[in-house]
This record gives C-alpha cells, sequence and structure tokens, in this order.
C-alpha cells in the first residue's frame, strides 16, 4: 500500500506536472530533471572518443590544449537549445549539474581527462552574476567535480571586463571583444597543474581561447577543455 506522501506528491503531480525542459513531455514517476528518452537520444558527440575533434581543431594554431570536448551538438530550435535555456535563464541550475555528471561519465573513459588536477568554469562578470545569481559554468562544472573527483577553482580566473552579447558577432570581432576580459589572480597555485577550463556552449571559441591565453602563461599549466555544447 502506498504511504500517504506518495498518494499526496501524486495528486500534485496531476495539477502540476514537471515537464522535460528538453522536449517539454511530463516527467514520469522516477525521472529526474530530464525525461529518459531525453536522456538517453539527446545529440551525443562522442568527442571524447576523438582527439582531433571538431572542438579540438578550432583551437590548433591558436593555444596548446591536451584535450577538447563538448558533450552535444547545438542546433538552432533544437532539443539541447530548449535545455540550454531552462538552464540560463529561468534558474533551473540543476540541468547544470546533471550535465556535468553525465559528461563526466563520459570523460573518465578518456586517459588525458584522467589526468586533470582542477576543474576552472569560465567566470561572468561580477554585474552579470548579480543579474543572473549564479554561473552556469560553475553549475556544470561541479557536475564534472562528482564524477571526476576533482577539485572546482572559482576564484583564480576572473572577468575584469563587462562584455556584450556575442550572438551577432562575426569570428573576428568576438575575438576582438575578449581581448584584455580575463585574468588570473595567484598564479603561483596553478603551476603545474592540469586545468580543465569548461563553459556552456562553444561556438567560435573566442572567449575559451581569451581564458586560455592567460592560463597558459602560467608556469607548467597544460590544459584542457569541455563545454557542454557544440554550436555547429
Amino acid at each position: 500500500m502506498k504511504p500517504a506522501q506518495t498518494y499526496l506528491a501524486d495528486f500534485v503531480s496531476l495539477l502540476f506536472p514537471q515537464l522535460c525542459p528538453a522536449c517539454g513531455e511530463s516527467l514520469m514517476a522516477g525521472e529526474h530533471v530530464i525525461c529518459t528518452d531525453c536522456r538517453f537520444n539527446l545529440p551525443f558527440t562522442n568527442f571524447h572518443l576523438q582527439p582531433d575533434n571538431i572542438v579540438a581543431r578550432q583551437f590548433w594554431g591558436k593555444v596548446n590544449l591536451e584535450a577538447a570536448y563538448a558533450l552535444y551538438y547545438f542546433a538552432k530550435g533544437g532539443k539541447i537549445q530548449n535545455l540550454m535555456h531552462h538552464f540560463k535563464y529561468r534558474g533551473m541550475q540543476q540541468i547544470g549539474v546533471l550535465l556535468g555528471n553525465i559528461a563526466g561519465g563520459q570523460l573518465t573513459k578518456n586517459d588525458i581527462f584522467k589526468t586533470v588536477d582542477i576543474i576552472i568554469p569560465v567566470p561572468l562578470h561580477k554585474k552579470r552574476l548579480r543579474q543572473r545569481g549564479y554561473n552556469q559554468s560553475t553549475c556544470f562544472a561541479n557536475g564534472l567535480a562528482e564524477k571526476l573527483n576533482t577539485p572546482v577553482d572559482e576564484t583564480s580566473l576572473v572577468r575584469t571586463k563587462a562584455t556584450e552579447t556575442q550572438t551577432h558577432r562575426s569570428r573576428f570581432s568576438r575575438f576582438e571583444n575578449m581581448q584584455e576580459v580575463f585574468a588570473v589572480i595567484e598564479p603561483e597555485k596553478l603551476k603545474n597543474k592540469h586545468i580543465l577550463l569548461v563553459d556552456d556552449v562553444v561556438t567560435t571559441g573566442s572567449t575559451l581561447e581569451a581564458c586560455a591565453m592567460q592560463l597558459l602563461k602560467i608556469e607548467g599549466v597544460k590544459l584542457s577543455i569541455a563545454t557542454i555544447a557544440y554550436a555547429e
């Protein structure tokens, strides 16, 4: 016989059903954040199995990376865009943590990512952080950390300038817009570390490149990149 709390939960879910942020369908009992169908059928890249994947190639000849990775392909109007909208603008931080867990599970199968010492999320400017209330890259980093058993460092890399949205800029304009935007605090703490730099979506890679250029100035640093999605 079901306990009274279970009946109450079932009744509440009938009145206020929880919806999958990817497809909009109601979550069934036992489903968490994302429905089972989406969890298994979202557009995985499998870049953890491809050392010369598209994301890695974006940085060839620009910054020296150990490895680069994105969990999903991002397509306009697709399920990943729906997920990212709920994650970034509707306060669903749990999406980032869950996707970090999924990505971390994949990265534990890659020997390069097993050597990561510290995870650093791309920082938001203080003004943007106050507006949004959280850094989506940190949520993703926290989910990765649970699987990789690696600490997250939110203080060593800072954003010193507030920048306008990159959405409608050209690649060169994005690169110019990101110059001198980031700085490293107490770089001696990161000496000789393998850093995993993480962001939500990579398009041209200009933001990650700007961060990477600062981190790679530190003695002995090795750098890898991981993102939730790659926008083709």
